[in-house]
């Protein structure tokens, strides 16, 4: 098992090394001069010159990207060409908004997806099955941006039951700690501020949990299905177990590679693709982050950012991988 996680791990320094490279050559082809671009539109072409050589950009490119490379393997992240910050400081706080959206996003697609699904093949071709599947379509065809403008209409607008954006009341700031909220509000004992925050984080996780939970529950119906039709179910089922035992305990446990599968990999796209939801909710995450540096052509920035999203997603996959094996036992790592 160690030499399989090592070799994985090895496996990541040429697939970042590509990406790294990729990244480098397509955000310089985003029309747009940096230093025009902070500077605005009435600077001189004297001090725009001399902030582009002051950013190191009039450098040849290779030498860009080798001085990009040596900060990243001394941990440096560069400084961001907008506010002047080390980046490793400035982004903790905005991936941190971002996987706490994600976490409780993906907690529920999995709650509901996953007994939706189970609950369909259990009565395959039922009202419930039909149901279910056509909210699933409906759930994966739905664009999230119309989905969370309705659901502040609803919601926050007309019932005003809900906040419509950000993560916390600003009449009464959060004591960042971890920036995780749901934690830092637990760990100073200040249950008002946590309902506040699981206020805050409901509407933003339903528009972000539909995509997934609607992809996993048709996962799990057809995985469900396929294992139901074994000899070993008719074998349970004969020796007379009750049904919600063969479903959960046997069914579901031999059903379950392929849905940690997806919901692995619909993590790691939650944790990239979250841009949307996190501009409809002003949600300050790590989407929004690299959006706004785009627009800036904050080029560390964009790359830092991208780069630490793929790192997740490969190690989300490595986990997922790692599961196989505490699921499955037929399944070893030599």
């Amino acid at each position: 098992m160690f030499s399989y996680i090592t070799r994985r791990v090895l496996m990541l320094i040429p697939v970042l090394l590509g990406l790294s490279l990729v990244v480098f050559f397509m955000i310089r082809a985003i029309p747009g001069d940096p230093a025009q671009v902070i500077l605005g539109q009435l600077a001189t072409k004297e001090s725009i010159a001399n902030l582009t050589k002051q950013l190191g950009l009039d450098q040849p490119w290779y030498i860009q990207y080798f001085h990009y490379l040596g900060d990243l393997f001394t941990g440096n992240l560069g400084d961001s060409l907008r506010t002047k910050s080390p980046i490793s400081e400035e982004i903790w706080p905005y991936l941190a908004a971002t996987i706490e959206l994600s976490l409780v996003a993906i907690i529920i697609a999995i709650v509901i997806g996953v007994n939706a699904g189970i609950i369909s093949a259990w009565f395959q071709n039922s009202w419930f099955d039909y149901v279910a599947m056509l909210l699933a379509l409906i759930g994966v065809s739905i664009p999230i941006f119309w989905l969370g403008l309705m659901e502040q209409w609803a919601f926050a607008i007309n019932l005003d039951w809900l906040p419509t954006m950000g993560r916390e009341d600003v009449r009464a700031p959060i004591e960042a700690i971890t920036h995780l909220y749901i934690i830092d509000t637990l760990i100073q004992g200040r249950f008002d501020q946590f309902w506040t925050v699981i206020q805050h984080l409901i509407l933003p996780s339903l528009a972000l949990a539909t995509i997934p939970m609607a992809i996993i529950a048709r996962i799990t119906r057809s995985s469900m299905l396929e294992v139901m039709r074994s000899d070993f179910i008719r074998t349970a089922r004969a020796k007379g177990l009750k049904m919600f035992w063969v479903v959960y305990k046997h069914c579901l446990k031999n059903a379950v590679i392929p849905i940690i599968t997806i919901i692995g990999l619909q993590f790691g796209l939650l944790l990239g693709g979250a841009i949307l939801t996190e501009t409809i909710f002003s949600w300050p995450g790590i989407g929004r982050y690299i959006y706004e540096a785009i627009g800036y052509r904050d080029y560390p920035v964009i790359q830092s950012g991208i780069l630490i999203i793929a790192i997740l997603f490969v190690l989300i996959n490595l986990i997922v991988d790692l599961l196989y094996a505490v699921v499955d036992p037929r399944i070893k790592y030599n």
